[in-house]
């Protein structure tokens, strides 16, 4: 019997895009390569299953997908950047607002940054539960999906890397669903593991 889901006060947010991709063909350098970073919007509710959610592929599984990397989030606060930067790199107009998906994200949330983000936190939505794993690390795909040589780098320097999740208690999702954060240990941040994996020093803010 699937156990019914409870929630819980605290922090929360908001899911506002649902987002999908077959892996595909794509030249990038040069080279043909396989990817399912261009992900789409998709309407109604989506299943999630223990490997992700329905409709969804990786290309490459040694670094994306798997139970640990099962689903894919990013933050919507950050898209204002990402559009600003695209447009100084004259990849995309700057009046052209990016899609959700268009980091490579299965959901684009609002309510949630990584720097709020710790592994083991569970997202408790009505129709499943997804709980944090790790940040997302950046390859020459997805400098290739943003248009410009040096996206992957401004990811690192940012941190705004968004996470994976892996399913805890499979189910469904839409668009509007709302969310919950459920603290785990609290023992490792998703930013520390990310400038820690990266080798990149934390920004200094105190300065003498």
């Amino acid at each position: 019997m699937r156990r019914k889901l409870r929630h819980h006060g605290g922090m929360s947010g908001l899911l506002l895009s649902v987002n999908v991709a077959i892996a595909r063909e794509m030249e990038i350098n040069g080279r043909a390569v396989m990817t399912a970073i261009g992900k789409r919007a998709v309407n109604g509710p989506v299943a999630v299953h223990a490997l992700g959610l329905a409709g969804d592929e990786q290309a490459d599984l040694s670094v994306h997908g798997g139970l640990a990397k099962a689903v894919y989030a990013y933050p919507s606060e950050h898209y204002a950047f990402w559009q600003t930067v695209r447009a100084q790199a004259k990849a995309a107009a700057w009046d052209v607002p990016l899609a959700g998906g268009a980091l490579g994200e299965n959901l684009t949330l609002s309510g949630l940054l990584e720097t709020q983000a710790w592994v083991g936190d569970v997202l408790r939505f009505a129709g499943c539960e997804l709980a944090v794993s790790e940040p997302r690390f950046p390859c020459f795909k997805f400098s290739a999906a943003m248009g410009f040589a040096q996206a992957s780098k401004l990811m690192v320097q940012s941190a705004w890397c968004g996470m994976y999740l892996s399913v805890r208690v499979p189910g469904s999702l839409r668009v509007g669903d709302r969310f919950t954060i459920v603290p785990g240990p609290r023992e490792v941040g998703i930013v520390e593991l990310f400038r820690s994996k990266a080798g990149v020093a934390a920004p200094d803010r105190h300065p003498p």
